[in-house]
């Protein structure tokens, strides 16, 4: 018997029918029900598709979902999630990623345990596969915004549970027409200009970095999609609190520039002034993507 779901567990995927049923076992070793799994296929040409039909036919005591997509890259997926979910909760497990253990169970107790109607969710652990901690942990933190993390000096992928009513006061992640990348954390930037996350200090998600995943292909990514990586350090310039960050940014935005092929990238630049110095730099990495990219 089903229990009532109070929390999705959403899974973007394109061609990972053979790491989707490790995604799934994890699942089915929750001790806690109250969740459903959403499966958005990005446009897959393996067997994704006939292999989530077989499992929908079975009763795990959880609810799966499965949404077809054409293929646009995990950003679009994620746009295609949201607009799908309909439960207090979400977290995001990736194709290749488990759920760690008991973690729908430590996330909903954590989350009824506190005061948490003025904030956005929950910031919590990841490790790898042999539970070794992906980065640093969040130590004594009780709150916390994602940007604050970083900004303090923390580092490594960290899980995140969001509202789904606060994650979607927010834009959708924008497309660009024959790319397929937008960074995730344009959403959750915005959302930590309003919103802090409750801090649990636990795994929540055991990784794992595929070969060709976009974690090992950035190079490729920045060379394929120019557009959305303009649009992206354009944003982080924004909202940056250091000189050297807004430097780096605006070096990527003028080399994803110049590959777009964008004329008025000053003119759209936020720091104007920095952008004309960040030129020739601009250049000398615009080649070195070219190099990369067409050999990563």
């Amino acid at each position: 018997m089903r229990q009532h779901s109070r929390i999705t567990v959403f899974t973007p995927a394109y061609n990972r029918s053979h790491t989707l049923p490790k995604t799934l076992e994890s699942l089915k070793r929750q001790k806690n029900k109250q969740f459903k799994w959403l499966i958005v296929d990005d446009g897959s040409t393996d067997n994704t598709k006939k292999l989530v039909q077989q499992w929908l036919k079975e009763n795990y005591g959880f609810e799966i979902k499965y949404i077809y997509k054409e293929n646009g890259g995990m950003h679009t997926a994620h746009n295609v999630a949201y607009e799908n979910i309909d439960t207090e909760l979400n977290i995001c497990i990736d194709s290749d990623d488990c759920l760690a253990e008991d973690a729908i169970d430590k996330i909903l107790t954590f989350w009824d345990s506190h005061e948490h109607e003025n904030y956005a969710g929950i910031i919590g652990l990841d490790s790898d596969l042999n539970g070794n901690l992906i980065g640093k942990d969040l130590g004594d933190l009780k709150e916390t915004t994602l940007s604050g993390y970083y900004n303090q000096g923390g580092f490594g992928d960290k899980k995140l549970v969001y509202r789904t009513d606060i994650i979607n006061e927010y834009p959708p992640y924008p497309i660009f027409e024959g790319e397929r990348y937008v960074g995730l954390n344009y959403k959750y930037i915005l959302i930590d200009q309003n919103y802090k996350l409750l801090v649990l200090n636990e795994v929540l998600c055991n990784v794992e970095y595929q070969l060709d995943g976009s974690t090992n292909n950035m190079w490729k990514q920045y060379y394929n999609n120019p557009r959305g990586f303009a649009f992206l350090r354009k944003f982080y310039m924004q909202y940056n609190n250091s000189l050297k960050r807004d430097i780096m940014d605006c070096i990527h935005y003028v080399s994803s520039s110049l590959l777009a092929n964008n004329p008025n990238f000053i003119k759209e630049s936020p720091k104007k002034l920095l952008t004309i110095l960040c030129i020739p730099f601009g250049y000398l990495f615009k080649f070195l993507v070219i190099r990369k990219g067409k050999t990563s």
